[in-house]
């Protein structure tokens, strides 16, 4: 599946900065887009490319002296999965200095902390983020919502041919993520206890967090806890969402919310194979709401710093606080066919201060609750242009 928002989006990095870091999970089509683009590179006339890909033992080999190695290459130079050797940093940094325009460096990570904190330390001003998802609904198309919704968006799961296919692939991810994947980042941790903290993050999709509580489940130290979800939300597989918190005479909570970021991961975890299967879970709402908020997320080309949730302990709520472009817009995420106007939109409407309230539910029409609240169906929020492209 080409993926031409993605392809643009590196374009237009480059023009900015010599090294464009793409960071995604595995198997989100980081490789792919990246071949996609060194095409693109060619065909246009712009130079020859090079490609080093460091899960292969030849390529880590060939850059063991990376300096000789990078030196004298000219043009597009990928290098896959860097956070293997996070001493290429300082490296690139000496290697832009010096070419000054001949090359341009595209690298990819799976992991966004640990090589952000390398990267913005070497290749401060001289480098751009862009984070590749798996699959999303403006990807894929309204008619694949549910497809998107039970299998996920990773490639090869939501490609598979069935459903039993595709839930075989997200149980090996999940066993190779744990067994393969941390180890290779320098985490020494053991993979029963990540593993049975991860199938428990499926009780908290979608609900505040509690350290301690989880903890004494685990019987493990609340910082265990903390380091585990750093670990799994630095790696992209879990969203933490912030609380806001402004001075509006109410107690308001603190804690994160966390949701699964890949729907078919959660699925997987709960054994839900099937749409029946999903549509007699206990879950089911909790579900939907943690894939339209990443589908809205998306939508919104929202970043960290603009997203959050709020809430108050006398149960007033809003799902998606977002502050971009100077406005401030909420979203709440309901599974039902009919949506109506809470409470707790009033009065996170008027406590916030929101420009508007959309309240995005499964379907496709879209019909006004409110003067400031509007009903909208997820299939035609995704398949209209995002705020940001407007250029508001």
């Amino acid at each position: 599946m080409k993926r031409p928002g993605f392809l643009e989006r590196v374009e237009k990095a480059f023009r900015v900065n010599p090294v464009v870091a793409l960071l995604g999970p595995r198997q989100c089509g980081k490789t792919t887009l990246a071949q996609m683009f060194s095409k693109r590179w060619r065909i246009s006339g712009k130079g020859k490319d090079s490609y080093f890909d460091l899960e292969d033992p030849t390529h880590l080999a060939r850059l063991e002296n990376p300096k000789l190695a990078l030196q004298d290459l000219r043009g597009l130079i990928v290098i896959d999965e860097i956070q293997r050797a996070p001493e290429l940093f300082p490296v690139l940094r000496v290697l832009v200095d010096r070419k000054k325009g001949t090359s341009q460096f595209l690298i990819l990570g799976s992991a966004s902390r640990e090589l952000i904190q390398q990267s913005s330390e070497s290749l401060a001003g001289r480098i751009s983020f862009i984070e590749l998802t798996p699959f999303d609904a403006s990807e894929v198309g309204a008619h694949n919502l549910k497809k998107l919704w039970l299998r996920g968006g990773f490639p090869p799961s939501f490609l598979a041919r069935n459903s039993d296919e595709s839930m075989e692939w997200k149980k090996s991810y999940i066993a190779t993520f744990l067994e393969r994947d941390i180890p290779n980042l320098g985490l020494q941790i053991p993979s029963a206890s990540l593993r049975r903290f991860w199938l428990m993050l499926t009780h908290y999709h979608g609900q505040t967090f509690n350290a301690s509580e989880t903890g004494r489940s685990l019987g493990v130290a609340d910082t265990t806890a903390r380091r585990y979800l750093d670990i799994l939300a630095g790696t992209f597989m879990i969203r933490e969402l912030p609380s806001w918190w402004e001075n509006v005479g109410k107690r308001q909570v603190k804690s994160p919310k966390i949701y699964f970021r890949d729907s078919g991961i959660l699925h997987a975890f709960l054994g839900l194979q099937t749409e029946q299967d999903l549509m007699t879970c206990p879950k089911l709402g909790a579900s939907w709401e943690g894939f339209a908020l990443e589908e809205t997320i998306r939508w919104l080309k929202a970043v960290e710093g603009e997203i959050y949730f709020w809430a108050t302990h006398n149960q007033a709520e809003l799902d998606l606080f977002v502050l971009k472009d100077g406005n401030r817009r909420g979203f709440e995420f309901k599974y039902t066919d009919s949506p109506k106007v809470t409470k707790s939109m009033e009065i996170a409407l008027r406590d916030l201060k929101l420009k508007e309230i959309k309240v995005v539910f499964p379907g496709k029409e879209r019909f006004p609750l409110h003067p400031k609240i509007e009903a909208i169906g997820l299939a035609t929020l995704v398949g209209t242009r995002s705020h940001s492209e407007h250029g508001r």
